[in-house]
């Protein structure tokens, strides 16, 4: 069961939904403030994990950003170069439920930003300490060598209500491991399929349903890729099955 932790009484609770009824998910962008940086894009990240992991539990979800105004020119980019799923803009609370189709029923906003009736996922800070404000630029996301899913990988192994610092090594660390993941899954997407160990699926998914841990799941492959015990189609399956949330593109190197 899909639990994340309620800024509004600081407990963790089970996110229970009739199949049939879609997932309203509103991202309240005026909560950082008229300027859309990068913690407005940990934000959209932190509601996209939460979308694909909603689908994997077979829940629909309508995803929507709330703005005060009109969308920010730095959305466009944001979404593109950090592998989001895409969602409406809406300019005002009462788009926004227009839009859903109802009130929502997650609001995703920076942490500390008031208090509503709906489920609140409080996202904490992310600050650029690259030297050239790499992270923080719409059309630099990424890595040293210009990977933009270095980013989303660096973002995703904070624990999202914690402040993130982005260095230049963090992300050059980073774009090192998504290449050399990619590499890895291609090799061992020769191999012949062997069904993900019980207690690694028990491992990732129980990451994922206790809010939204992608950092212990990200844990969870880093201490598989080198483990000489499991088959090698065995780890292909699993990277596979853990990037349907991490959101990395682990597979598109097969085939090269």
């Amino acid at each position: 069961m899909l639990c994340f932790r309620d800024d509004r009484t600081g407990s963790l609770v089970e996110l229970t939904l009739d199949p049939s009824v879609p997932l309203r998910v509103c991202v309240d962008g005026a909560s950082c403030g008229a300027e859309f940086g990068l913690r407005a894009a940990r934000m959209l990240l932190v509601a996209d994990v939460l979308v694909r992991i909603a689908e994997l539990s077979g829940l629909q979800v309508v995803t929507v950003l709330a703005t005060a105004g009109p969308p920010p020119a730095a959305l466009g980019p944001a979404v593109a170069a950090l592998g989001l799923y895409p969602l409406a803009v809406a300019g005002s609370a009462g788009e926004a439920g227009a839009l859903l189709g109802g009130r929502p029923h997650v609001r995703v906003a920076a942490s500390g930003a008031g208090r509503g009736d709906e489920l609140l996922i409080g996202v904490g800070p992310a600050d650029d300490l690259t030297p050239d404000g790499r992270a923080a630029q719409p059309g630099a996301y990424g890595g040293p060598a210009g990977d933009p899913l270095a980013l989303r990988l660096a973002l995703l192994r904070c624990p999202y209500r914690q402040a993130v610092k982005l260095t230049e090594a963090a992300l050059a660390e980073a774009e090192d491991t998504v290449s050399r993941w990619r590499r890895a899954v291609a090799k061992w997407a020769a191999e012949p399929s062997r069904p993900i160990p019980a207690a690694t699926a028990r491992g990732i998914s129980a990451a994922f349903d206790n809010d939204l841990d992608t950092a212990a799941a990200l844990d969870v492959l880093v201490n598989l890729e080198p483990d000489g015990e499991v088959p090698a189609g065995a780890k292909f399956e699993t990277f596979a099955f853990a990037d349907r949330v991490l959101g990395l593109e682990l597979v598109r190197e097969i085939g090269r």
